[in-house]
């Protein structure tokens, strides 16, 4: 991490704020002055464990202006983000997520989620919203997360939406001036493409994505997409799907599950979509029709570049479909209602904000691969458990009995071994 900081005044070392700055995250306390709280009794073990994960010899715990303060002297938030690309690189390099793959592709969530929210103008990239007469301005984000069916939702990639401040007597437009989802994913593509250059993935996305920017920008790169299909988002395509449909009804896949609720899959290959540059893309579409133990029909639909035959649909449907709203549970929702607490201004400036947001991302992952580890759910099967939440009654108690044992238990010497070899291997069942 680069430190601007005026070296001989400097008395905590970089790697012990950096950890201590994580710990708000991993431990989920919810915010960062519970450093001063949670995080600063000497007579326990926190001061012995933070120099033993940081490599450091401190003598004291900082406060929590400390950490502020070293976060305006790294240089953006660019070296956050590479950090968590650096983490990301080594999951997968390590294949402990080759297990989730879709025909050989990781599957890669995008979505946008607020962020912060004010009632006053919290500064110049702020957007805006009109609610009758009063505006909000909030800044929103766009996230890519590896997802999974064990509920893994590990971010890659974020793209914050922000408007370029504009000179107010030269620009009048307030429209031009929005910064938008779509905009953002343009940014975002770029800097995933750079950081992950050779890696297969399949973006799983809303209805907002199908569209030809999106389709073109894929094939560009060589990823594969599963996206919702609506008949509002691309009418004339959603009446051609369906004509297709009524001419070819034997070619359909029907499936039960344990619960008695039916599903009836029905596919079309080869469609032909004109966007409005005059780009032709060929598309396959995918229905699913639901059927609940008590008779209620609910219909799902979803375009890709992937084939579609009998082998495949189920996977491309639950892997690729379905899992897309992992962002939204396991991702977004454990980040906002948990003591994570996205949506809490850590920061009102906005470049450390963005730098703590980065940190919940890591927090969060480091919280998730103790969580569903195999160390643990041995623990847990040792206790005839069924889940590590249950071991303890949530995950809010995982990470409260997290911090009893920083606070009262030496990490063990091969804890902090240069050459100890960590491995994670996610439950797959």
């Amino acid at each position: 991490m680069p430190d601007t900081r005026f070296q001989p005044f400097v008395e905590y070392h970089r790697r012990f704020l950096l950890w201590l700055a994580l710990l708000v995250f991993t431990l989920r306390l919810g915010s960062r002055r519970q450093i001063d709280f949670d995080l600063r009794d000497l007579e326990l073990c926190l001061l012995a464990n933070l120099n033993r994960l940081a490599a450091t010899d401190q003598t004291s715990l900082p406060v929590t202006n400390t950490v502020d303060h070293f976060l305006e002297h790294t240089q953006g938030v660019e070296p956050f983000a590479l950090l968590r690309q650096r983490c990301a690189h080594r999951l997968i390099r390590m294949r402990a997520l080759d297990p989730f793959r879709l025909q050989g592709r990781l599957v890669v969530a995008l979505d946008g989620t607020g962020m912060l929210t004010f009632h006053q103008r919290h500064c110049p990239q702020c957007l805006t919203q009109k609610h009758g007469d009063t505006t909000v301005y909030f800044h929103p984000v766009l996230e890519a997360k590896i997802i999974t069916d064990t509920g893994l939702a590990i971010s890659l990639e974020t793209e914050f939406i922000e408007n370029t401040p504009q000179d107010p007597a030269t620009d009048y437009d307030e429209a031009r001036k929005q910064d938008c989802e779509l905009k953002a994913f343009a940014r975002l593509a770029d800097r995933f493409q750079t950081a992950f250059p050779q890696l297969a993935i399949t973006w799983s996305a809303d209805s907002l994505y199908a569209c030809g920017t999106f389709f073109a920008r894929c094939r560009q790169a060589r990823w594969s997409f599963v996206v919702t299909f609506k008949e509002g988002r691309l009418p004339d395509l959603w009446c051609e799907f369906q004509a297709l449909l009524r001419l070819i009804p034997s070619q359909c896949l029907r499936e039960q599950l344990p619960d008695r609720t039916r599903r009836l899959y029905r596919w079309i290959e080869r469609l032909a979509y004109v966007d409005s540059q005059g780009r032709t893309h060929t598309l396959n579409a995918l229905l699913c029709e639901e059927t609940s133990p008590a008779g209620e029909l609910t219909t799902f639909a979803w375009l890709t570049d992937l084939p579609l035959n009998r082998q495949t649909v189920l996977a491309v449907a639950s892997q690729g479909g379905r899992l897309r709203s992992t962002i939204e549970n396991e991702g977004f929702n454990v980040q906002k209602n948990s003591g994570l607490n996205l949506e809490h201004a850590y920061s009102l400036d906005w470049t450390k904000a963005k730098a703590y947001y980065l940190l919940l991302q890591l927090g969060h992952l480091f919280f998730q691969l103790l969580e569903k580890g195999s160390l643990l759910r041995a623990l847990a099967t040792e206790y005839a458990k069924t889940t590590v939440a249950r071991l303890w009654g949530g995950q809010d108690k995982l990470a409260q009995r997290l911090l009893e044992a920083l606070r009262y238990f030496l990490l063990p010497d091969a804890a902090s071994q240069p050459a100890c070899r960590i491995s994670f291997v996610a439950d797959t069942s």
